[in-house]
């Protein structure tokens, strides 16, 4: 399969708001609520959205937790660490599937066109 086609195949994880979840949760494996919240800047029922498409594909669990008050937990799951490392690895290939060449005549096409 060609590296855009692993890439755009998997439409949990190619939102960014819940790539950025998994990202912050694969080294931590787990994370309170809060703490996510406040790291990217999202309202709790923004948030609460995106950990619920991400529950329901397997990739984290949420649970209720009791330390000074009620507060909830996300940990990522092993589906959530496969998942994620396979996205993240599919990313590579198509970045390095771009040569510098490819690049070059973008940029060159820019500054022609601007002479136009």
């Amino acid at each position: 399969m060609h590296p855009l086609g692993e890439v755009m195949g998997n439409h949990v994880l190619g939102n960014p708001v819940r790539l950025g979840i998994m990202l912050y949760l694969l080294p931590r494996g787990k994370v309170l609520f809060i703490e996510l919240q406040r790291v990217l800047d999202l309202t709790p029922g923004n948030l609460d959205s995106h950990l619920r498409t991400l529950e329901k594909n397997g990739y984290i669990k949420m649970k209720k937790i009791i330390h000074d008050r009620p507060r909830t937990a996300i940990f990522i799951t092993s589906t959530g660490i496969v998942e994620t490392r396979r996205y993240v690895h599919a990313l590579r290939n198509l970045l390095d599937s771009v040569s510098e060449e490819d690049t070059g005549d973008l940029d060159s096409m820019s500054g022609q066109s601007d002479k136009v």
